[in-house]
């Protein structure tokens, strides 16, 4: 769940062999003219005191245009008996069909975003630096979204292209006579200020506004995002406190007249059930929903009307209460397209507030927000059919090229183990690769579960016939495309590395280390922090690890820079940058199947897991 961005995409693989994007310059983005006061999609006028304003929202997106394949591709459902169903769903044909007829019947309706629109995406938008996807969201109406530490993959004059326009620095533009137009919609960043200036490097908020009927958004990403992000996607910029800024700008709002707001948070929870139709709002033992989103919405200023978050990849619609007690909605829609929240928002002329409901207030026949599956069994919007076409004929010519075979799926993303049968063979595609003196004498490869975006799908997702894993493929596992480090560590570093797994920042959301073939050691998840990692079963190809002795260690850069509160692997001394993990990824795919000999899914048994 945790997203673990990475930099410099397509600079470094297909279309250009070199360096990434220059981060610390122009961070300042010019917004659409009109942004802020883009009108909705439906026509007709209330005169009662109160009217209803349709809230439609997503996040993370991730650039799936095309409808995410196997795991990755559905949502849970709770059936009436209590067992649950999976349903395939996502894919912007679809989720513009699902917007478009959601929008029927409601002359007041808003479109917002949760951040993560872009970054780790598919080839088919990560290989031409997420264009298609900003042209999808144009066309499919989004009237706002807020930053989330995805939209920082490769640095912010990279994001105020996005935003502004203009062909890429590198590799110019990839149709001939047609330069990227950029967003239609503003793209909020509150809290993440120019370091030198202290200014926001985007609009902080913006305001809706139809006839006499006026809501602001204001936009923010997690605070931790530099933790997240390597350090040149995050080059000149501080990340500020969510809650001191949402409130500083509610008070900002309000100044100006503005009494109904909307918070969009990239940062989330997670739900007691993992099904997209859980009742939040049960009060059972264990029910609910936890993670840091919880808490900040207990801090954030009763201005504030309701909370739009993600990047947890969850689904829920909850109902926590404001500092005054007051109900307010947070609602989050999975990811990739899945889901879209509809929330009614009700609006009084007279106050300018919103009147606020629990999701279910009493004696209504619906409730007040909900999450909807974007089903594949409707029509599919034409205009997203050929978007998706003119840009797959520019992919395919790298897009379609063999890599390797499988004989079954092999789940990274889409699997619930805390090690996944494709985490291994990326740590072991990694340590192969790095394992010869020349290349940098690695006898271990840890690699971190976030950067694993996708499932390797046995089913052919086109005309390469099953078992074939493409080159689109392989880069959606993937897409960041990140250096290979070795590095001298200790044996108390690696031990401590282990640990870190669990305890500090991951102490309440483990991040699992998928490790490569050789390291096998018991996780207690009955004991608490750094103690579930059992010490002395620690072992390197059956061999107790030595705290004083020098271990050569194989991980992406981002790992090697302390990412995702891994200090102790930021420690390592004598560095050598080897090949990207993708090449690394697509040699071993190559070197280890055949169609006579495809590969099997790895038993995933390294991690000895007590619950």
């Amino acid at each position: 769940m945790s997203a673990t961005p990475q930099k410099n995409r397509a600079s470094r693989r297909v279309l250009a062999a070199a360096a990434g994007l220059a981060t610390a310059g122009a961070l300042v983005a010019a917004m659409p003219a009109g942004a802020q006061d883009r009108q909705d999609h439906g026509r007709g006028h209330h005169k009662g005191r109160t009217v209803d304003v349709q809230l439609l929202s997503f996040n993370d997106l991730h650039g799936n245009l095309e409808p995410p394949a196997g795991s990755a591709g559905t949502v849970t459902e709770t059936q009436p008996d209590g067992t649950t169903k999976a349903i395939p769903a996502g894919g912007v044909e679809y989720l513009a069909s699902s917007l478009r007829t959601a929008r029927e019947g409601h002359p007041y309706s808003i479109t917002a975003a949760g951040g993560d629109m872009v970054g780790a995406s598919p080839l088919l938008s990560g290989l031409f630096h997420d264009e298609p996807t900003i042209e999808a969201l144009n066309k499919i109406d989004l009237d706002v979204t807020t930053v989330g530490n995805h939209e920082f993959d490769e640095g912010a004059t990279e994001l105020a292209r996005l935003q502004n326009g203009g062909c890429h620095p590198d590799e110019g533009c990839y149709e001939k006579g047609k330069e990227f137009g950029g967003a239609d919609f503003p793209y909020l960043a509150a809290n993440v200020t120019n370091e030198k200036t202290g200014k926001p490097i985007l609009k902080p908020y913006t305001v809706w506004k139809k006839k006499g009927v006026k809501i602001g958004f204001i936009g923010v990403t997690l605070e931790g995002t530099p933790n997240i992000v390597t350090a040149n996607g995050v080059k000149g910029l501080k990340f500020h406190d969510e809650i001191e800024t949402i409130n500083k700008y509610a008070k900002e709002l309000n100044r100006q007249g503005v009494k109904s707001i909307v918070a969009l948070i990239h940062e989330g929870g997670a739900p007691a059930s993992t099904s997209y139709n859980y009742d939040c709002d049960s009060s059972g033992p264990g029910d609910g929903i936890s993670g840091p989103i919880t808490e900040i919405a207990k801090g954030i200023t009763p201005k504030v009307d309701a909370l739009v978050t993600g990047h947890t990849h969850q689904a829920y619609v909850c109902t926590i209460p404001d500092p005054a007690g007051n109900p307010r909605m947070v609602t989050s829609a999975s990811s990739f397209g899945k889901l879209y929240t509809d929330t009614t928002l009700t609006y009084d002329r007279r106050t300018k507030d919103i009147v606020r409901t629990s999701v279910k207030s009493a004696g209504a026949k619906n409730p007040k927000s909900a999450n909807h599956v974007v089903t594949r069994d409707q029509p599919k919007a034409n205009d997203m059919t050929a978007l998706i076409a003119r840009w797959n004929a520019l992919a395919a010519p790298i897009a379609n090229k063999p890599q390797g075979y499988i004989s079954a799926d092999i789940n990274g993303r889409g699997s619930t183990a805390l090690e996944k049968p494709l985490g291994d063979l990326i740590a072991d595609a990694q340590l192969e690769g790095l394992a010869p003196a020349d290349k940098g004498g690695a006898v271990v490869a840890f690699m971190n579960p976030g950067g694993i975006r996708a499932d390797l799908v046995h089913k052919a997702s086109g005309a390469e016939g099953d078992g074939v894993v493409t080159y689109g493929e392989s880069f959606t596992v993937q897409p960041f495309t990140n250096m290979m480090n070795v590095v001298d560590l200790t044996g108390a570093q690696l031990v401590t590395a282990l640990k870190q797994q669990v305890s500090g920042s991951n102490e309440a959301s483990p991040k699992i280390l998928q490790i490569s073939k050789g390291l096998t050691y018991t996780l207690d998840m009955t004991k608490s922090g750094a103690d579930r990692v059992v010490t002395d079963t620690i072992k390197l190809n059956g061999e107790a690890i030595d705290p004083a002795k020098t271990y050569r260690v194989a991980m992406n850069e981002f790992l090697a820079g302390g990412g995702d509160g891994f200090a102790a692997l930021g420690e390592g001394t004598n560095k050598l940058v080897g090949a990207s993990d993708l090449d690394m990824f697509n040699a071993y795919l190559a070197a280890h199947s055949t169609a006579d000999a495809p590969l099997a899914p790895p038993a995933a048994d390294r991690i000895t897991v007590i619950q």
